[in-house]
């Protein structure tokens, strides 16, 4: 490394230190609670890191669970897993791991909504390689056409019943929803720039037309024009589900939803929607809306059904007004694109600093002697931090009421990486930084030991130049020398020598 060092470390993870110092990024910045939830969340990883016979695997559960399939992995997460492990210096673990989801004959690819192909195109930005895109892509493409085969509606969208999105007991209910045709957008694009590398341009062409009806289908079919939000369309073979399980309110077929949930900030994780759509994002800062101390909530407030917490022996995962962290990666990933690719005044790097402030402070447990210590589980109360679905499962005695601690089902650290310090991963030779950090909130930040494209990067910001000693501004090194400057917090743009994608 550059700058930063092995000291650095929480004392927690010495055990892990050589790991650590192998296989991540470091991170530096004057608030302790950044600092700790870093290290901890890449530590959460390591632990769901798997061997199997099969290779490498990214489990969600440490424990197994029934639900999962084999070697206990579950898809819902798997895009999650790829964007924080796309960060992580050795290949190994996500390229079996990959293979495994379109490979292997058992693995349950489809039990769950998730955009693996986006999130394999998301990694080849930062590792600058296609080989094992270009190696799966028939794969890809079969899994495609899976998901054409049972989820395709006669509408052109494609409908998922909530809990198959891991969003149970949702108050919009199943249906065409944000998610799955937001998920499917991603993949399209990502499954025609893989055929593009490939020279296969038919095919290219084919999966271009499908994202751009998908595109054309979302923001036809699944805006609420009144609301000023994308919303969940249910349909009669999808509302059959919701109501055998006597869920309340009870959706109409063909009419969208009356509730802005937190899912329809997903199309913009994937940049679908056309300029004109930003004013969805006043709910965020609302507190009618998503805004609360340990939120975004999954629902907006002011909904008659929102609920930040499970009542008796209802099920512990409620996506009815609870924290929950899969649903925050979500959100901030999508403002991140927002504030990058975008021209808006809705939202600024305050709203988003303010989320990933909240998020940061809601990956704690307070014991009984008072003290907090880093935890991470299922959902959270968007009013108090305190981790609901935990609660419920002791107050109901289950067996596996400890299943929840260290959840593998969302990120951190990319958040930190590509938000917050701002490197924007491209497949060109240009190294883009662009930090959402409000300018006057931190004197220094130092992000080290970052593998991109081959090469190894360093970016930090120094207020006066006075706590690193290597200039004031921002700067940006690769291979320790100096290839980028700006004297304060901005976009930076570096053409490095190599390859493009």
């Amino acid at each position: 490394m550059f700058v930063l060092h092995a000291n650095l470390l929480p004392v927690c993870y010495a055990a892990q230190a050589d790991w650590f110092l192998h296989h991540i990024p470091f991170f530096d910045c004057p608030d302790p609670s950044f600092r700790e939830i870093y290290y901890f969340r890449w530590n959460v990883y390591h632990q769901h890191i798997r061997r199997t016979p099969a290779g490498y695997v990214i489990t969600e559960f440490l424990p197994d669970v029934p639900w999962a399939g084999k070697y206990n992995t579950i898809s819902c997460a798997v895009g999650h897993h790829l964007y924080e492990g796309r960060w992580l210096h050795t290949p190994e673990y996500l390229d079996d791991y990959i293979t495994f989801w379109v490979r292997d004959p058992e693995a349950a690819s489809r039990a769950y909504s998730s955009w693996i192909s986006d999130a394999l195109y998301a990694r080849s930005l930062v590792t600058g390689d296609t080989d094992l895109p270009l190696h799966l892509l028939d794969d890809l493409v079969r899994n495609y056409e899976g998901w054409e085969a049972e989820r395709l509606d006669p509408s052109g969208l494609f409908w998922q019943i909530d809990d198959r999105d891991g969003m149970e007991y949702q108050i919009s209910g199943s249906g065409c929803r944000p998610t799955i045709n937001s998920y499917q957008y991603g993949d399209a694009l990502a499954i025609a720039k893989f055929a593009q590398f490939a020279n296969r341009f038919d095919l290219e062409q084919a999966y271009i037309a499908k994202a751009e009806r998908l595109k054309t289908l979302v923001q036809e079919l699944l805006w609420d024009k009144d609301a000023q939000f994308f919303k969940t369309l249910p349909t009669p073979v999808a509302l059959h589900h919701h109501y055998q399980q006597h869920l309340e309110p009870r959706q109409i077929v063909g009419q969208l939803a009356d509730v802005r949930e937190q899912q329809g900030y997903i199309p913009w994780y994937f940049n679908l929607p056309d300029a004109g759509y930003e004013t969805a994002w006043s709910q965020i800062a609302d507190p009618l809306g998503f805004a609360a101390p340990y939120g975004p909530s999954t629902a907006e407030r002011r909904h008659p059904y929102w609920q930040a917490a499970p009542r008796q022996d209802q099920h512990e995962c409620l996506w009815r007004g609870s924290s929950w962290p899969f649903a925050t990666s979500q959100t901030l990933t999508a403002m991140a694109n927002l504030l990058n690719y975008y021209t808006q005044h809705v939202i600024s790097v305050h709203d988003y600093f303010k989320v990933l402030q909240d998020y940061t402070q809601t990956q704690y447990l307070q014991q009984p002697d008072g003290t907090r210590i880093p935890w991470i589980d299922e959902s959270a109360h968007p009013d108090t931090g305190e981790w609901v679905s935990r609660t419920t499962l002791y107050q109901q005695q289950r067996a596996d009421k400890d299943r929840g601690q260290a959840y593998n089902h969302s990120t951190y650290a990319d958040h930190i990486i590509s938000g917050l310090v701002g490197l924007r991963a491209r497949s060109d030779t240009v190294v883009e930084v662009n930090p959402l950090l409000p300018i006057g909130t931190w004197g220094y930040f130092c992000l080290d030991n970052v593998k991109y494209h081959h090469r190894m990067l360093t970016i930090l910001y120094d207020h006066d130049g006075n706590h690193y000693r290597k200039g004031e501004g921002l700067r940006v090194f690769a291979d320790g020398q100096l290839v980028g400057q700006r004297p304060d917090l901005g976009r930076l743009h570096i053409t490095l020598s190599g390859s493009n994608l």
